[in-house]
């Protein structure tokens, strides 16, 4: 204990130089935050100076002011230091030793201590169960429900250190002994763990000197929860006391500044979640619920649970904790029918479970999935409870299990053939360390053999690893240990565990930085055929080297039909549709289809709909977009070849025509028809239709800058040609007479040709006004599913003005021909200039409705489509009779007949 105190009438005096002394000492460390008190650890020690001969012991200011020290303001709860400080003269003054579990203690060079929760709360009887609002006294554990399964685990361990004590290859010439107490509560049991902490052959917990202090025990295994090791941890990790526990799974345990000399060989509760999330996303199940116990164990694997569901899209749709009050626990049934939970995960130490999964069979709870933590999975005490098969599917998660260890069972029938009672004797010892079982002697070897094997090889490789590091300390041998003077120490050990790796029973054993093995688990469920449930494997997981998990499914029989129910908050929508969320939570939500032009990614983000880039497109309720095709007329389509080979007949004709003027030209019908007005008409119609050229392929700036241009330009000049012509016939037949001086004026000073040099000249004056300011430049239309290339209309005013400016001379051209209809044949233009007017305004009115009411790639075609039909109209109309008569009718291509045609006419009554 901390120092040997033998009159009380010195203990003010004796305190105080013990304080000073520890304020400076190892134990120092723990006073500084390593372990979080709760209000039931200052209330037992509060309660240690209730009685009447403590306040004797301490009364008085010297002992006031230094205790006050360690006692923290502003919670006005004491610190570790106070703790050990309390608890240890209490022990003094009672005992100088706290005896272990009968026939659980072995001696030896090193002893290996032992924490083991023999008896556990739940179940007991009597007032050792109330453990609030009691008075601190020694917690009577033995009056608590006998643990048949922790009594396997200490066999575990004595069987394990018995079976190195036997080895000639680790730790030759070296016995290693065992000390096990029953640590049945995380605060009242600290008489056994302090126990640990006396120095070695002499007893009690010294004052640092500047020696090296040795404890008792060289390790400690155990104990097995992680609330329990997280409170009794700082009393070993001051010393660098190694802790290689093999049940205690909190994520907290992995803090190395925290617990620095702390090991497991289960692995980190981190591992266990993932393997538990990765079976909810095997299944699609996204709609669960977690309960849990009130401890670390549980508290800490719900955080690591929160934090994996949320990429894995499963919600957490109720979360409780299991009272320790039955009474209480049908309302979290309640609640979890409200909220239509189908899948609850329990992860819960078993004394929380066994109650929990109880009142579900009395409330014939049934057809839910239940996921298993590894505290309960393999829980036989469980799975032969009567009608357990009616709450439906039970999958769980427990530590990879391996094969009976070698030569257990007949260690445990020899153990059990050799026992016999040696209970302590000392009624006052009984009452100090309630270190009594009672139970031990009345189980079977069957039952130990029969018990759940989940943990055995975790505690058998426990202390074979406290083994193999006191191996390296003592630099053993396969004979012997090299220099016998070697003392090890606990920190030296604990050095040594960072380093240790072997095989045992074909299984690596090593501790990562954080002193944690690599995770194997094992995925189980259970299997109830004629009312009777076991465990089956159905899978594993494991992360070394690489992650890999696994589930046959067919070896599963669900509760309901031969596959995985749907469990889903809501449904999954379907491809092409978006979530949309109707609650706090994200799995609840419901369908909306995606529009037009924009697509879904459920892997990415299932509530939103994308949209589609520029260049592409998507139809609705589509998953992906599709590029959109670039349109124009491509040279090699069969339209664009049917247009360039009529603008090529177009100037093979025009030419043709020409040549066939040429020769004619002195004849009554090329002198009609405007003779080398003729000529000039002929050579616009062919540089028309270059533009036709110009709307195939691609269309660039310069092209697009001309192609308009050129069609408009030549076609005014030709349009001003037929209205000039037009214009004369009707002047010479019925104006020439009437107004005779202005005729020859028109005739004398070439009015045709001045008037068509100027309408062209305007023409060309607006469409070089037009590219100059803003001409057409390439466009990009894009369409549902395509992108059409095309060409602007520039300045749109200016645009609006030239194709004013071509239907104003049109609608010109065509008065002048209607009044020339009743004229003579031979010079009657009328009606073929009004044919090739109408072919002209019609192909435009066309053209321009198309592009109006449809768009598309098809509407690429419909200008040169309309220029080609322009053109062919003065032809045919206006040319192709002339050549009919020059060609086929020769004889009405003289003067006689000419002029008996105006003789006919004149003669005509007006």
């Amino acid at each position: 204990m901390l120092s040997v105190v033998t009159t009380n009438a010195k203990v003010s005096k004796k305190v105080k130089e013990q304080v000073a002394g520890i304020e400076g000492s190892k134990v120092e460390r723990v006073a500084v935050g390593q372990m979080p008190l709760v209000d039931e650890a200052a209330a037992f020690l509060q309660g240690y100076m209730e009685p009447a001969e403590w306040r004797e012991d301490f009364q008085g200011p010297v002992l006031e002011e230094e205790l006050g020290r360690f006692w923290t303001p502003s919670t006005k709860k004491p610190t570790m230091l106070f703790l050990v400080v309390m608890v240890s003269f209490h022990l003094v003054k009672q005992s100088d030793t706290c005896s272990s579990l009968p026939r659980l203690s072995l001696d030896g060079d090193y002893i290996v201590g032992g924490l083991f929760q023999l008896h556990e709360k739940y179940g007991g009887t009597g007032p050792a169960t109330d453990t609030e609002n009691r008075k601190p006294e020694v917690l009577q554990c033995h009056r608590f429900k006998f643990s048949s399964a922790s009594y396997q685990q200490i066999q575990v361990m004595r069987f394990a250190i018995e079976e190195i004590n036997n080895s000639s290859l680790l730790l030759p010439g070296v016995s290693l002994g065992y000390e096990i107490f029953d640590y049945c509560s995380d605060l009242l049991s600290y008489g056994a763990a302090l126990d640990f902490l006396t120095q070695k052959g002499r007893g009690g917990i010294p004052v640092w000197n500047g020696t090296n202090y040795r404890p008792k025990v060289i390790s400690v295994t155990g104990p097995f929860g992680s609330s329990q090791t997280i409170s009794v941890a700082p009393l070993y990790m001051s010393e660098m006391i190694p802790m290689v526990t093999h049940g205690a799974s909190s994520v907290q345990l992995s803090s190395k500044n925290r617990f620095p000399s702390f090991f497991r060989t289960i692995p980190s509760d981190k591992y266990q979640v993932e393997s538990i999330v990765r079976i909810l996303r095997q299944f699609n199940w996204n709609w669960v619920a977690f309960i849990g116990g009130d401890n670390d164990y549980s508290r800490d694997a719900l955080t690591v649970f929160q934090d994996k569901i949320r990429p894995a899209n499963i919600c957490l749709a109720y979360q409780d904790t299991i009272p320790q009050n039955q009474s209480f626990i049908g309302r979290l049934f309640n609640n979890i029918a409200m909220f239509n939970v189908q899948v609850i995960v329990v992860f819960a130490n078993v004394e929380f479970v066994i109650p929990f999964i109880q009142k579900a069979i009395d409330l014939r709870v049934k057809e839910k999935i239940w996921i298993a933590s590894e505290t309960w999975s393999m829980n036989q005490e469980l799975i032969k409870k009567s009608q357990i098969e009616r709450i439906g599917t039970v999958l769980g998660v427990t530590v990879q299990r391996h094969k009976d260890l070698r030569g257990f069972d007949e260690f445990i029938n020899n153990t059990v053939k050799s026992r016999h009672e040696n209970a302590c004797t000392d009624m006052d010892l009984k009452e100090r360390c309630g270190q009594i079982c009672s139970d031990c002697n009345s189980t079977s070897a069957q039952t130990i053999i029969e018990e759940d094997p989940t943990y055995s090889f975790v505690i058998y490789s426990a202390v074979y690893a406290v083994a193999h590091a006191l191996h390296s300390v003592l630099q053993c041998g396969t004979r012997n240990c090299a220099n016998s003077e070697i003392i090890a120490y606990p920190y030296m050990v604990t050095e040594a565990l960072k380093q240790v790796k072997f095989k045992l029973d074909n299984q690596s054993i090593e501790f990562d930085e954080n002193g944690d093995p690599p995770a194997h688990y094992d995925i189980v469920h259970w299997d109830c055929k004629n009312k009777t449930c076991s465990n089956v494997d159905i899978g594993s997981y494991v992360t070394n080297p690489t992650p890999s998990f696994h589930i046959n499914e067919t070896l599963i029989h669900w509760f309901e039909g031969t596959k995985a129910p749907v469990l889903q908050c809501s449904s999954e929508c379907k491809s092409g549709s978006r979530r949309v969320q109707t609650g706090f939570h994200t799995c609840c939500f419901e369908c909306e289809i995606c529009s037009d032009g924009k697509y879904i990614n459920h892997t990415a983000d299932p509530y939103s709909c994308i949209a589609c880039q520029k260049d592409e497109w998507a139809r609705n309720g589509s998953t992906s977009c599709t590029k959109r095709s670039i349109e124009y007329l491509h040279s090699d389509a069969s339209l664009a070849i049917f247009l360039m080979f009529q603008a090529s007949s177009i100037i093979l004709i025009s030419m043709a025509i020409l040549v066939l003027f040429l020769c004619k030209k002195d004849t009554p019908v090329v002198k009609s028809a405007g003779g080398r007005l003729c000529f000039f008409m002929l050579c616009c119609l062919s540089m028309s239709s270059i533009s036709v050229f110009l709307h195939i392929g691609k269309p660039t700036e310069a092209i697009c800058t001309v192609r308009n241009s050129v069609f408009v330009v030549f076609y005014v000049a030709c349009l001003s040609c037929l209205a000039v012509r037009s214009f004369q016939i009707v002047c010479i037949f019925k104006m020439a007479a009437k107004l005779p001086k202005a005729y020859d004026f028109w005739v004398k000073h070439g009015g045709q040709w001045i008037t068509i040099i100027t309408t062209t000249v305007i023409m060309l004056f607006l469409c070089i006004l037009w590219i100059a300011i803003e001409g057409p430049r390439p466009n990009q239309i894009t369409l549902y599913s395509e992108i059409i290339l095309d060409c602007t209309y520039g300045v749109i005013p200016i645009f609006y003005v030239i194709v004013l400016f071509a239907v104003l001379l049109g609608i010109a051209c065509f008065s002048f021909a209607y009044m020339g209809t009743d004229l003579p044949k031979n010079y009657n233009e009328g009606k073929s200039i009004t044919f090739s007017l109408l072919i002209f305004f019609i192909s435009w009115v066309i053209s321009l409705t198309v592009h109006l009411s449809t768009k598309g790639k098809h509407t690429l075609s419909v200008n040169p489509f309309s220029v080609v039909c322009s053109l062919y109209g003065i032809l045919f109309g206006y040319f192709f009779p002339k050549c009919y008569i020059i060609i086929i009718t020769p004889e009405r291509n003289t003067a006689a007949y000419f002029q008996t045609a105006i003789q006919s006419y004149t003669l005509q009554p007006r």
